[in-house]
């Protein structure tokens, strides 16, 4: 992991297209911008991590029946 410390209004660059912009420091928090193609998608890590739960659980309640049918119907199988 690369370690950056940057100052209020300075940015550092990803890539040939990515920039990462310090906006402010409140409250021990930091705002960031991002500028970024808008085929690149951007996330929280949190909310990632949420969905993949989410998605974990919903496949737990899902026997292979369930699936095969789906797979069937959507043209699949």
């Amino acid at each position: 992991m690369l370690v950056l410390a940057r100052k209020i209004d300075e940015s550092i660059v990803i890539g040939d297209n990515i920039v990462v912009k310090v906006i402010a420091v409140e409250n021990g928090v930091v705002k960031l911008g991002i500028d970024a193609p808008k085929e690149i998608s951007i996330m929280r890590s949190e909310l990632l991590e949420e969905i993949a739960k989410t998605n974990r659980a919903a496949m737990g309640n899902s026997d292979e029946n369930d699936i095969t049918a789906i797979s069937k119907l959507l043209g699949n199988s």
